[in-house]
């Protein structure tokens, strides 16, 4: 049986810093060494690109998938591959556990996946799925990397940053003091949960710093729409139990601002961890960063929890405006109730949602967060 013949597809490439195919340093070169007849080149092309060029044809598969790192799977032998997945990325290295072994290797990027165009940051990040083909004992190279589906990313000089990749559920942490609890930036973690169809727990640490009868109308608000939210002291042990139960058999992430205790938080679920933990600038009430590197790491209890760098500014990334009513569960029923279609639920008459904050129905700070994301600010 004749073997399957291998797909040529042309695909976008970074565009690289190198030299022009015209020489322009002629003049300098002829007073320097002089030139030989046999030597001149009798042609010569005037704005050819040359290795500037950003399409190139490769050996693979196009790849339709919206969540899809690259747009192409490139053509690899499988044979002297492994499956693995990325626990963390550090630098130019990526570390991979095997899946059949369970052994770690340091990978290098294959080349040509660094070079395929992408508007992602990093082309591989934790959490991936990836093919890898082991070189020495702990060492290898990174030829492919799976699709992806729970995504959580923002943006960065305006490239996505994912953060991780793969994960069922995102683990908000907020502070109810030291630093100060900020809604506006659990409701953006929020956004991009419903964005991302990952489902959203929200743990409110460090309450026995504050009254916890104080939280409970903002807990009301985020309970009413169906989002599971835990009050919790990873100092005192309060509702740790309930978020160990939550992430126990999933693959989760755990995000928010510096200095919340996201670390505290994790060496509190599962104390083999021993994560290192640091406390709040007694200056200005921020945290101060003591995870550098988003990191997967297995749990004791069963699955998979993803430390992540702390965040102080979390910019949306591929959400416009007239998107942001319908990732806000509140506010989502009331939109097909407006007056005009393309109502932007701000300045027009008749418009349901904002009847719907005058009579009470709807939190009045819920859409003040949502005026300000569709007036532009997503940053």
């Amino acid at each position: 049986m004749a073997d399957k013949p291998k797909k040529k597809i042309r695909t976008e490439f970074r565009k690289k810093h190198e030299s022009r195919t015209r020489k322009t340093d002629l003049t300098r070169a002829f007073h320097e060494h002089g030139f030989e007849d046999d030597e001149t080149a009798h042609s010569e092309r005037v704005s050819g690109k040359g290795e500037l060029t950003r399409k190139r044809t490769i050996i693979g598969d196009a790849i339709e998938h919206e969540d899809a790192s690259l747009a192409v799977h490139l053509e690899i032998d499988e044979s002297v591959c492994l499956r693995g997945r990325v626990l963390r990325v550090h630098g130019l290295q990526s570390f991979v556990r095997a899946e059949q072994t369970g052994d770690v290797y340091r990978c290098a990027t294959r080349r040509l996946l660094k070079s395929l165009s992408t508007e992602q940051r990093h082309v591989v990040v934790a959490g991936d799925h990836v093919i890898f083909r082991p070189d020495g004992d702990d060492e290898g190279f990174i030829e492919r990397i799976d699709p992806r589906h729970g995504i959580l990313s923002r943006t960065s000089k305006g490239r996505q940053h994912v953060l991780v990749a793969n994960v069922d559920q995102l683990v908000i942490v907020a502070s109810a003091a030291e630093p100060m609890l900020k809604p506006n930036l659990i409701d953006r973690f929020l956004v991009t949960a419903e964005k991302g169809r990952i489902r959203p727990v929200i743990c409110i640490n460090k309450i026995d710093l504050v009254h916890a009868a104080d939280l409970q109308p903002l807990a009301g608000v985020y309970g009413q729409m169906g989002y599971r939210v835990v009050l919790m002291s990873a100092t005192t042990g309060q509702g740790v139990a309930q978020v160990r139960q939550l992430i126990q058999g999933k693959e989760s992430v755990v995000a928010g601002q510096s200095g919340v205790g996201k670390s505290s938080l994790l060496n509190a679920i599962d104390p083999g961890l021993e994560l290192r933990v640091n406390t709040v600038s007694e200056e200005n009430q921020k945290g101060r960063h003591t995870t550098t590197t988003a990191q997967l790491i297995p749990l004791t209890c069963g699955g998979y929890i993803v430390d992540t760098p702390g965040i102080r500014q979390f910019q949306l990334w591929d959400v416009i405006p007239e998107e942001v009513a319908g990732y806000y569960r509140d506010i989502r029923p009331y939109v097909s109730h407006c007056r005009f279609p393309n109502c932007t639920h701000t300045h027009e008459i008749d418009c349901a949602v904002k009847d719907a904050v005058a009579d009470g129905r709807l939190d009045a700070r819920r859409y003040e967060s949502y005026c300000y994301l569709h007036a532009g600010d997503l940053d």
